[in-house]
């Protein structure tokens, strides 16, 4: 009777642990819903379990988790810090383009949305979940379709590498084990919306998504020389870089490096080289 008693209280304990981890781990998941605070009513070895579960949750952040931060960030990036371009021809002519290299990504299983924004300065630049943008002025500075499908291959490159995940949980843990660890959605976004306007990219990602973009636009048919040729085109164009080229390595290196990727015969073949055929796609934009 005793160890029936004590195999009876065993089963319990074995549930009740399960049961709590089972609530930690649920508490975890810190991009889909607020994370409140438990300092006051929470014991302080319970929130260090919390504490420990989110942050494994900000380092193996689920693709679900990606796509729906992404979709937020980028209602903030549009409601807050841009506009959309309006001119429909344009606008569904560069998604055109950018539906065209997805499916010979190194990523094509989540959806993407490629969108045109209003301004000035010449810019390209992507956040996690498959959003990707490019400015009229980076339209405008484009010669063919081969240069805008380089430039979109390379962001999408960013996002098949995940690197607006990656500086998403460096930028939380850098802030502090707490900060980390509660995270709740509001911060994620406003974290994801900074990093999107100001991205520190490393030397690492640059080459990554170099790279990836070259591969991709080769796959999808079109000619290499197009990536390469911009971002020499802009850095001979003289006065300040352009947001695209700012950070390191600069794009003499970039476009140097990309060249050595390609044979010299073959950087030309492939299709998107008709400049009269692109002024027309952006006839809106030509001035």
């Amino acid at each position: 009777m005793i160890d029936f008693l004590l195999h009876q209280f065993g089963n319990l304990r074995r549930r009740w642990l399960y049961g709590l981890m089972a609530g930690v781990m649920a508490t975890g998941l810190i991009v889909l819903s607020p994370s409140p605070s438990h300092s006051q009513t929470v014991p302080r070895w319970l929130e260090l379990l919390i504490r420990g579960a989110q942050i494994v949750q900000i380092s193996n952040m689920s693709e679900r988790q990606e796509l729906e931060l992404g979709r937020q960030i980028n209602q903030q990036l549009l409601t807050r810090q841009f506009r959309l371009y309006q001119n429909s021809t344009v606008s569904e002519y560069v998604n055109r383009v950018g539906q065209g290299l997805v499916p010979h990504s190194d990523r094509p299983q989540i959806p993407y949305t490629f969108q045109v924004v209003e301004s000035n300065q010449i810019n390209a630049f992507a956040t996690m979940g498959g959003y990707v943008y490019v400015t009229t002025a980076l339209l405008q500075a484009m010669d063919n379709e081969a240069e805008l499908a380089g430039v979109l291959g390379h962001e999408i490159g960013h996002i098949a590498s995940r690197h607006s995940v990656e500086q998403l949980r460096d930028r939380a843990i850098a802030a502090g084990a707490a900060r980390a660890a509660g995270l709740d959605r509001n911060t994620a976004v406003a974290l994801g919306v900074e990093l999107a306007i100001n991205r520190p990219n490393s030397r690492r990602d640059e080459y990554e998504a170099d790279e990836r973009g070259l591969n991709n636009m080769i796959r999808a048919g079109y000619a290499p020389i197009g990536l390469v040729s911009f971002m020499e085109k802009l850095q001979q164009r003289g006065g300040s870089v352009p947001t695209f080229l700012s950070t390191h390595p600069n794009s003499r290196e970039r476009a140097a490096r990309l060249r050595q990727m390609v044979d010299a015969a073959a950087l030309t073949q492939g299709k998107g080289l008709d400049t009269a055929d692109y002024r027309n796609q952006i006839r809106p934009l030509v001035r």
